[in-house]
């Protein structure tokens, strides 16, 4: 962990270059404002979700939807190879946790004006309450992907260099009543009532309305992750969400813009495109899965090869040019970035109702799917022709919304790792040339870093006991079947 300190170190020093135009040089000086540790906060946390570099995010890969062409190892589970955990933690921790925690000190220390006093603790609320949703939003991340992980003592790390690690249900627990509490803060906020950074809030510029819905929206995800471990804090929480307002239309997502000039594009563009590579190709898993029904949404989701789609087997390489590739939409600079939309939210929606609404599943399990389509550019003509092929199945509701979530979450890999996990469908197999260490499995977590394993090494190994290994094939405590 103390590598990982030198790194948040540099990172604290880096929220000093960026301007709170996410287009300015981050070379640039200028004076810390929270927009500006936001903006930089907002566009490392689309970065990581978003990229699909190996060294940083593999899920595409994991979920069976892309695969590589010529470097194979992390389609075999190597992730160690690049030390893809490390930059995990440096994403998230260094560039995105560290830097909202300022934004916080920083609103918090703030004396103001004569002419602001009135106004001042009401902003003062939002802007805090919005930071407070985007940290929840970073800390479910780290847990879904490792378990048990630093979270008291990791936003003190003057105090706690060598943070120990809290256990995943209890940090569950408490997400939920940070973003209950920021609900609640946001509770009187309007449409017209902006924070004073709301130029560096590239999601919602700084409205508290939309964040107030988007907050349900974390609220129910977060729910539902805990449905079979903890289901009646869950079912409480969730059912609260949906009745509160959650995101249910494109208009609403939480997107990050990107924009057409370096070094402000979509990362996909970044590693498709201008990096002049030839990576990634469809995974035969997922392509042919689409086939067997026609889908609507492989004319944006792929390229076609001999007017055919065609997937590149699991764990195996070849040549670009004789696969279907990614559609238009990662070959475009200034594609949005996912951080949490409408359609997710609408599985989630499905997914509640089939576990404690049942009459109202099937028409949540339709729109869910209707959502994806339109998303893609289908109609509703081409949605009620897919649902006729995949109806809803009350007796394996978990097949049926697994399977579903599994193909509309495509470009949002980490939450198709999450659906996947939580309800085992679809039936994913691991490649014969997978490492060892998968021990014959789709990986159900990402061990963790190297670093931690060097320098934190007594609090690891109390978190790996905890959790019963540092493993690829350890399941997490929300995973139970």
């Amino acid at each position: 962990m103390k590598k990982i300190i030198a790194i948040l170190a540099i990172g604290l020093s880096m929220t000093a270059c960026v301007n709170e135009d996410a287009n300015t040089d981050p070379n640039s000086a200028y004076s810390t404002v929270p927009g500006s540790l936001i903006t930089y906060a907002q566009k490392e946390l689309s970065d990581y979700v978003n990229t699909p570099s190996v060294n940083e995010n593999n899920f595409r890969l994991t979920m069976q939807y892309w695969q590589e062409t010529t470097y194979v190892n992390e389609s075999n589970y190597d992730f160690t190879n690049r030390n893809v955990s490390n930059q995990i933690y440096s994403d998230n921790y260094v560039n995105v946790l560290n830097n909202l925690g300022k934004a916080k000190t920083i609103i918090n220390a703030y004396a103001p004006t004569a002419d602001e006093l009135a106004a001042w603790p009401a902003n003062k609320k939002t802007q805090l309450a919005i930071i407070d949703i985007m940290q929840v939003y970073t800390y479910q991340l780290l847990v879904d992907t490792f378990g048990n992980i630093p979270y008291t003592q990791a936003a003190n790390l003057a105090q706690y260099p060598l943070p120990a690690y809290d256990d995943g249900a209890t940090i569950y627990a408490d997400l939920i009543t940070r973003i209950n509490a920021d609900i609640t803060a946001l509770s009187s906020g309007t449409a017209n009532s902006f924070p004073t950074f709301s130029s560096g809030d590239k999601i919602y510029g700084g409205d508290p309305v939309a964040w107030r819905t988007f907050a349900n929206s974390l609220k129910l995800k977060l729910a539902i992750g805990i449905a079979d471990s903890n289901p009646t804090l869950a079912q409480t929480n969730a059912l609260a969400a949906i009745a509160a307002g959650v995101i249910t239309s494109p208009a609403g997502n939480g997107h990050f813009p990107y924009q057409e000039a370096s070094p402000n594009y979509n990362p996909l563009y970044e590693n498709l495109e201008a990096s002049g590579r030839e990576d990634f190709v469809g995974g035969k898993t997922l392509v042919d899965y689409m086939n067997a029904s026609n889908d609507p949404r492989r004319p944006g989701y792929f390229t076609t090869k001999g007017g055919q789609y065609i997937g590149l087997p699991i764990g195996e390489g070849g040549e670009f040019a004789d696969y279907s590739h990614a559609g238009d939409y990662a070959y475009t600079p200034d594609t949005p970035g996912n951080i949490l939309t409408s359609t997710e939210v609408a599985f989630y929606v499905a997914e509640a109702n089939a576990r404690w609404n049942t009459a109202a599943a099937p028409a949540a399990y339709t729109a869910a799917v209707t959502a994806s389509i339109l998303e893609w550019g289908g109609s509703a003509a081409d949605a009620t022709a897919y649902l006729a092929t995949k109806p809803y199945d009350a007796v394996n509701w978990k097949k049926s919304i697994g399977e579903q979530a599994w193909v509309a979450m495509y470009n949002q890999a980490l939450t198709g790792w999450n659906f996947w996990r939580r309800l085992d469908f679809p039936v994913l197999l691991a490649p014969p040339t997978a490492i060892n260490n998968a021990g014959g499995k789709v990986p159900v977590r990402m061990a963790y870093p190297v670093l931690e394993q060097q320098t934190n090494s007594t609090n690891w190994k109390a978190a790996s006991t905890a959790i019963g290994g540092d493993l690829l094939t350890t399941k997490l405590f929300w995973d139970k079947f």
